[in-house]
């Protein structure tokens, strides 16, 4: 009999008879299998959510939810997970119809103990290499993903630059800059240009979860650790092993989860919550944030040791509106992959959609350029893309004399000014201090006008419409 600490696998046991789920429980445990019981189909698929077994075996005559409808509903959810569903003596016609909704095998009844461990074994096993298909897959995919940083302008030069140098180390990286820039499409290349790219790369958003969960999706938890925690479960560590974990939003973590984390980046060790065993793993941790840690750490809401850690080798993603000579690359690009995603013949753009695009400042970065090239492929009729597909925010900007010879007279010195500011940054690629140097103004001023504009069109927006 297996000995070993680590279950075999988990397995849901669904039947309504006492006895059979009790025999069946008892047998798979002397195997070494961890088993979940549930007496019908309902309490299964609560239980299904909560123990996250690997395969499930059922009875297919119970009151209410039967084990084909059981079966149906599971392979909706995932359908990986291999179900066995037992059927009565001689009920050829029963077995067909449980093949055929998907099951993986079928036994009868009086179940053979031997025949069981047989097919649970096969079963486990399919369900194995279909999860490392599915992953491979994933990895394939991802490894496309350095393909979509486009940029040919100075400031993504020296982003690839770093990506390339840092790569093939085993440095931790910080990648800063604001939402939307893309961030995460940089940790994607550096995991996929370094020794790891045939491992995991697994990410979190460390914003998304609250303190105790986000301890238990970095760490795992034992069974019992707290209310709802069914099972012992691998956290994103353990999941990343031999290869890269990505944490986005890392300036929002909490302080208990700061001093963890410290120790894991110090000693590449950890405990599960709730357990006492230490454990020992090889991933590298690129971290993200779109806060100033150096602010963080002044404040006391983000510990110096941990950003020492975090921060040896920095990377600065740069806004679109500094980097305004990508657009028309990134526009073309956004504009092929949405055409395919959404079956439409769109190929271009006509040059007054560049002038709106290239005149706008893009409080939302690459992320909204891509949402707003989007939106106008699936409002575009023919195969251009024209100024009335863009989001009403955009075409605000052409009510505004920002774009070619500003209506002299006409012109508040506001509109002047603001022509004068993105005319100037548009020829100088986006440069906020070369525009201010040209200007005879200073870099702070042209930041806070970029930022005024981009109040100006979302109240635009936002403001009444005439009926």
């Amino acid at each position: 009999m297996p000995t070993s600490e680590t279950p075999r696998g988990r397995i849901l046991i669904v039947d309504d008879d006492p006895s059979s789920r009790t025999a069946l429980s008892e047998l798979l445990s002397d195997e070494g299998y961890e088993s979940e019981l549930a007496q019908d189909g309902f309490k299964a698929l609560a239980k299904f959510a909560e123990f996250g077994p690997d395969l499930v075996l059922t009875d297919q005559k119970m009151p209410g939810l039967d084990g084909l409808e059981l079966l149906r509903q599971i392979t909706s959810r995932d359908e990986t997970v291999p179900v066995i569903v037992v059927t009565a003596f001689g009920a050829v016609k029963s077995a067909v119809e449980a093949l055929r909704a998907g099951a993986y095998d079928y036994l009868t009844k009086p179940v053979d103990f031997d025949e069981l461990l047989a097919v649970v074994d096969r079963a486990l096993r399919y369900r194995s290499l279909r999860v490392e298909s599915a992953n491979l897959r994933r990895r394939l995919d991802e490894k496309l993903a350095p393909d979509n940083i486009v940029g040919t302008s100075p400031q993504m030069q020296r982003v690839f630059e770093v990506v390339d140098q840092v790569a093939p180390s085993r440095a931790t990286v910080l990648i800063m800059g604001e939402s939307g820039t893309g961030k995460e499409l940089v940790a994607s290349a550096i995991h996929h240009r370094s020794t790891r790219a045939k491992g995991p790369f697994v990410k979190l958003h460390c914003a998304a979860l609250a303190e105790g969960l986000l301890e238990s999706e970095l760490f795992g938890h034992e069974k019992g650790a707290f209310t709802g925690a069914q099972g012992r479960r691998d956290g994103r560590f353990t999941m990343a092993d031999g290869g890269t974990l990505f944490l986005d939003e890392i300036g929002e973590i909490s302080p208990a989860t700061q001093v963890k984390l410290l120790r894991f980046l110090q000693e590449q060790e950890f405990e599960r919550v709730g357990g006492n065993q230490t454990l020992k793993v090889d991933v590298r941790v690129i971290a993200a944030t779109n806060r100033n840690l150096h602010e963080e750490v002044a404040a006391k809401r983000f510990r110096e040791d941990l950003f020492y850690r975090l921060n040896v080798v920095s990377i600065e993603t740069p806004p679109l509106r500094e980097r305004m000579s990508d657009i028309p690359a990134l526009a073309t690009f956004f504009i092929a992959k949405h055409a395919k995603s959404n079956a439409r013949d769109v190929g271009s753009m006509t040059s007054e959609t560049l002038d709106v695009l290239a005149s706008y400042p893009w409080p939302g970065n690459v992320r909204e350029l891509e949402n707003a090239i989007e939106r106008a492929v699936v409002m575009c009729n023919g195969q251009q893309i024209e100024a009335r597909h863009l989001p009403p925010s955009l075409r605000a900007m052409g009510d505004r004399p920002i774009n070619g010879q500003p209506p002299i007279p006409g012109s508040t010195l506001a509109q002047l000014e603001r022509y004068a500011i993105m005319e100037t940054l548009k020829a100088h690629g986006g440069s906020t201090s070369r525009a201010a140097e040209i200007l005879g103004i200073s870099v702070r001023t042209v930041q806070y006008r970029l930022q005024e504009y981009a109040r100006e069109s979302q109240t635009y927006l936002e403001r009444p419409r005439a009926t």
